[in-house]
């Protein structure tokens, strides 16, 4: 069964779209994930062009992170006030990246910089978990520490202005919460992910907050930052396929409230395991699109 695309101007398979929409809506109810690392690579193998992969795709964040916000506020595990400073950066992201889309947009490059960036950031970030994983699961050995850990990095609590996080357990300044939802924003508008795969890890490494609040927490953020990426690319770049974030919703929506419940569940660094291995092998696969040359560059099909 298929449906066309207006902006996109193809046909897709309906049950494909909402299905990749459930898989990222899982995602984004376990880990905190807004999903779209996955959700634009996917939409871009299977031939929607890159700007209108990535411009859907954040809209379709919106809705799963509804979802997925909700679930984790009957769990008591949002902290509200992290949340409105890293929206509060990410909205002054979400600017910027929309003025560096369009100038992109107009030279052409758009497409190219949409894959190199995807690629390193998906093997980085795939390589980071992959090695924490195993050592959680004590399949390698972890690496040596030159100190005892801290519960936040030096140059986090160097900064000034603290504020009480009651929520998260934390005594720090709003700057460093604010620079990560500002990064996040950027990614939003460039790349149609919602960054919670940066600034969960982010969370817990930098800033030292309770595991028990960051998922919700970063699908609040999620929330504000792509409801805004939403409205810049729907009037700037005008490339938002309405009718493939409406399939791509209702596949999200019904997968994070599934996701939610799973996370409480399943081993967590058995996910992650499998998260990381799935992020590496996407970033592989781009990395092949960008630099694999066919032998023959042009074929001929009987249609």
């Amino acid at each position: 069964m298929e449906i066309y695309l207006p902006i996109a101007e193809q046909s897709v398979n309906i049950i494909f779209i909402i299905g990749l929409g459930a898989l990222v809506g899982i995602l984004s109810g376990l880990f905190g994930v807004g999903g779209g690392f996955l959700t634009t690579p996917f939409l871009i193998f299977y031939g929607i062009p890159p700007a209108v992969s990535v411009a859907s795709a954040a809209t379709m964040i919106t809705g799963a992170s509804v979802s997925g916000v909700a679930a984790h506020m009957r769990r008591g595990g949002v902290d509200f006030k992290m949340g409105a400073v890293l929206i509060g950066g990410g909205l002054v992201g979400s600017v910027l990246g929309g003025f560096l889309f369009r100038l992109l947009q107009k030279t052409g490059q758009i497409d190219l910089v949409i894959g190199f960036l995807y690629v390193g950031l998906l093997g980085s970030i795939g390589a980071l978990m992959l090695r924490d994983a195993m050592v959680a699961l004590g399949w390698i050995k972890p690496p040596k520490r030159a100190g005892p850990p801290s519960r936040h990095k030096k140059y986090v609590a160097a900064l000034p202005l603290r504020w009480r996080f009651y929520a998260s357990g934390l005594y720090v300044s709003p700057l460093a919460p604010a620079m990560l939802g500002f990064v996040a924003g950027i990614l939003t508008v460039l790349l149609g992910v919602g960054g919670g795969f940066i600034v969960v890890p982010a969370m817990i490494y930098i800033l030292g907050m309770s595991a028990r609040v960051v998922v919700g927490t970063s699908l609040l953020m999620i929330l504000g930052v792509s409801a805004v990426t939403t409205m810049v690319h729907a009037l700037s770049t005008q490339a938002v396929d309405i009718v493939l974030a409406a399939l791509l919703l209702l596949g999200g929506v019904v997968g994070a409230q599934y996701g939610a419940v799973v996370a409480q569940k399943i081993k967590p660094d058995l996910l992650r395991f499998a998260l990381s291995v799935m992020i590496l092998v996407v970033a592989l696969r781009l990395f092949l699109g960008l630099t694999w040359r066919p032998d023959q560059i042009y074929t001929v099909t009987l249609l």
